[in-house]
């Protein structure tokens, strides 16, 4: 077994507090900014709804989202678990139509790269919105 040198925990934390803030971004500046500090080139996403690559395409994920559905926040529900490259995040998404209950909550579980970069994705649904269809999405 090889040892790998992890990312500082302040450090990841920084980069997962920027993956949040990416997903809540309010411009395309905003959101290109954060992309470049957050990701690696190659980032992937992988969800009920496909799988993306590139951080364009999560860009044009959650705009679409937004466009969609209005004013939409992620909100973590508890703070990131973080260790090996790894870290796991519970989140909830908040919408402005919404009765106060969340949209949707879920787990991404992300891999970093040895700057604490993020290379992937992997986002569960852990309470779906209603009447989404996962099948439909592939």
């Amino acid at each position: 077994m090889t040892e790998t040198t992890a990312p500082t925990e302040p450090l990841t934390e920084h980069r997962l507090d920027r993956y949040v803030r990416f997903w809540n971004a309010g411009t395309e500046q905003e959101q290109r900014e954060l992309a470049a500090a957050t990701f690696t080139d190659g980032v992937e996403y992988r969800a009920e709804i496909g799988v993306l690559s590139g951080a364009q395409a999560l860009m044009d994920f959650r705009n679409r989202f937004v466009a969609h559905m209005g004013t939409a926040a992620l909100r973590l529900r508890e703070r990131p678990q973080i260790h090996h490259q790894r870290a796991r995040l519970r989140w909830q998404i908040l919408t402005e139509d919404g009765d106060g209950a969340p949209f949707a909550t879920g787990t991404d579980v992300i891999h970093l790269d040895e700057d604490g970069r993020i290379t992937s994705v992997t986002a569960f649904l852990d309470r779906a919105p209603a009447g989404f269809a996962p099948g439909a999405h592939h």
